[in-house]
């Protein structure tokens, strides 16, 4: 049987590697459009704030590891451009411009998301740049380098923006953020809002929430971003306002699509072709709280949904049950951590939201150390269900939110939560923990 992969990074080589592990006679073929395989593209916000470390540290396994050790048939600098499922077959063009194309008995699509960049004029300048691929973040450190670079500005404010306003924080590189949206996180509530965004601007980030940008120009010394309330001048520009699923080739070739374009996919990773599944940041997923189709495009969903393909391919067909949305990234001296639906999110799913919010602490109140931590919990009214939980605290957020997801993956009630038997010593928590705390004031507010 031929097993031909078309990406290779978190979904693509999670797939092969599984696939050959299960079956070593099994020929399994991977085209990866760039030259770079298996990489950790989240580490690149921090490998950029640190001058000394090369991009390439971020590189997890090599093509040539793949190939003699493993024994797959990667192919690097080759792009493949179209999908032929009725001869079951793939086409495409490598690096050097040679045409190539390779018959499948099952395909996997893993060709991951791309970085949406607005259509303005002046998009294409020398110093606009974006993150998304370590040739991305090869380019990003060059022009750090050689300008040099004393501002900054950033379009967009999700996770990888405000990663990114910290490493070039850490560069000494002065940064402004803007956005067309006039709310700087609009997923969290209000006060926990308040606090993320003083964290920001305590440590000299200038925030333009509300401020369309029109067009991008040369200056004398940089660049000049002209918005809707003035303009803004900078040494870079970097363009983070999220990603899009990169599914063109799938859509050409007819197979259906999802939530934001992205391929639509069953709980096996199968799409409409029987033949074809698809992963990764392509791909969508069923969440567990809603039952309904999302797209969240995390690394966790990426390389565990590999794994299930390659297991189905190789005879041990393997669902997945879907996702919460379990995120977590740090913004300076802030952990920001979310699961599951945000009020409005669970409102427009149908439910009947009930939220509270509360400040707790970190550790016992007489343990030397202890910071604030806030948590915001949503349950619904009419099932008593915990439908998503967001924290932000200096330390303690990041990990306790994988308790309510995995009440989540469970579809706990909010009183089955508040029962859980959750660890507690005065370095790491009160005696009620800050989850407990909530689940208590919230099942209070939904009766």
């Amino acid at each position: 049987m031929e097993f031909v992969i078309i990406g290779g990074d978190a979904a693509g080589m999670s797939a092969a590697s599984r696939a050959k592990r299960n079956q070593p006679e099994l020929s399994v073929t991977v085209f990866e459009k760039t030259r770079d395989v298996s990489y950790s593209a989240c580490g690149m916000p921090y490998n950029v704030a640190d001058p000394n470390r090369p991009m390439d540290d971020l590189v997890v396994r090599r093509a040539d590891v793949f190939r003699k050790k493993q024994g797959i048939n990667l192919h690097t600098g080759h792009c493949v451009e179209r999908i032929d499922p009725v001869h079951r077959q793939v086409l495409g063009t490598d690096m050097d411009g040679n045409r190539f194309q390779k018959a499948y008995d099952k395909l996997l699509i893993a060709t991951g998301a791309s970085a949406i960049v607005p259509d303005v004029e002046g998009k294409e300048l020398p110093g606009v740049l974006v993150l998304k691929s370590l040739e991305d973040g090869r380019k990003l450190k060059d022009w750090i380098a050689g300008a040099p670079v004393k501002k900054a500005v950033i379009v967009g404010m999700g996770y990888v923006a405000l990663e990114m306003a910290e490493a070039l924080h850490a560069r000494e590189i002065r940064v402004e953020m803007i956005k067309p949206r006039p709310v700087f996180l609009p997923w969290m509530p209000p006060d926990l809002v308040s606090v993320v965004r003083e964290e920001v601007e305590n440590h000299g980030v200038r925030l333009h929430p509300g401020k369309r940008v029109e067009r991008i120009e040369s200056a004398e010394k940089g660049l000049r971003l002209v918005t809707s309330d003035g303009v803004l001048i900078a040494d870079m520009i970097l363009i983070a306002v999220g990603v899009s699923p990169n599914s063109q080739v799938a859509a050409e070739a007819g197979l259906e699509l999802g939530p934001q374009g992205a391929i639509a996919v069953d709980k096996y990773l199968k799409t409409s072709n029987p033949d074809i599944f698809a992963a990764g940041d392509c791909a969508d997923a069923f969440h567990i709280v809603t039952g309904k189709k999302a797209y969240i495009p995390l690394a966790l969903r990426a390389n565990r949904a590999g794994w299930a393909v390659a297991d189905t391919v190789c005879g041990n067909e393997t669902a997945l049950p879907g996702i919460a949305g379990t995120a977590v990234f740090k913004v300076f001296d802030l952990e920001v951590a979310r699961t599951g639906l945000s009020a409005k999110e669970a409102e427009a799913a149908g439910f009947q939201p009930v939220t509270t919010t509360i400040q707790s602490r970190s550790r016992a109140h007489a343990h030397p150390g202890a910071s604030t931590l806030w948590v915001h919990m949503v349950g619904d009214k009419a099932s008593g269900r915990l439908l998503g939980v967001q924290m932000v605290g200096k330390e303690g957020a990041a990990h306790r939110i994988d308790a309510p997801a995995v009440a989540l993956h469970a579809q706990m009630t909010v009183a089955e939560f508040y029962q859980c038997d959750l660890a507690y010593a005065p370095p790491f928590s009160p005696v009620w923990d800050p989850m407990l705390t909530a689940a208590n004031q919230l099942l209070k507010e939904m009766t």
